[in-house]
């Protein structure tokens, strides 16, 4: 069941190409890509929290447990998710999953968690992560707690970084998702992207009201 999926939104990243700062606090329509972001994957799961470091009061009206890294240096998104991971194994013992979403894409499909789910069941995998066009989306993906300790061990021994080199160690199942009208996993790194997003969302919201 998703409900018994701990969400982790990933915001751990430096937003060099956004100009710094934290990038999900950029709006699109008036609203927060943080916002956004939480409004879609706070259905898909269980208990939800906000992977982030640094001070993490700037994040207080937006009512989720705040969690920086739990290894030292950046060490991009697999130390987002093994702070997940643990966090999970911490507040919420019985569950075997989290799910983690990036909180540059605000238009993921709201059927994420539940088809992630399915596929690795399905196939037997251990983890399961988006694609679309022909592209994997690792942030999106469905991670095991119990291989945490191969993950702190993969950072912390061999300061290994990638999240696709780590990933091609298990079976991992890929799940794609239609790309019509617009690729759901659109992630937005610039200020043309906001400007992007912005007619995205209100096309979206106009065609609600039809």
């Amino acid at each position: 069941m998703s409900s018994d999926v701990v969400g982790v939104l990933l915001a751990g990243g430096q937003s060099r190409r956004m100009g710094g700062g934290d990038k999900c606090l950029k709006t699109v329509g008036g609203e927060t890509l943080l916002s956004r972001v939480i409004a879609r994957a706070r259905p898909q799961v269980g208990p939800l929290l906000l992977n982030a470091n640094g001070d993490p009061t700037r994040f207080s009206g937006f009512g989720l447990p705040v969690v920086a890294d739990v290894v030292e240096g950046f060490h991009g998104p697999l130390a987002g998710v093994l702070t997940g991971m643990d966090w999970a194994a911490d507040q919420v013992p019985a569950t075997r999953w989290i799910a983690t979403f990036a909180t540059d894409a605000p238009f993921f499909p709201l059927d994420l968690v539940d088809r992630l789910l399915a596929a690795v069941e399905e196939a037997a995998a251990e983890l399961a992560c988006a694609k679309s066009a022909g592209r994997t989306h690792p942030v999106f993906g469905l991670w095991p707690v119990a291989l945490a300790g191969d993950l702190r061990s993969t950072l912390v021994d061999e300061q290994l970084r990638r999240i696709d080199a780590w990933t091609a160690r298990h079976r991992l199942v890929e799940v794609s998702f239609p790309t019509e009208p617009f690729d759901p996993f659109f992630n937005l790194n610039s200020p043309e992207d906001l400007a992007a997003a912005a007619c995205l969302a209100r096309s979206n919201s106009e065609t609600k009201k039809q």
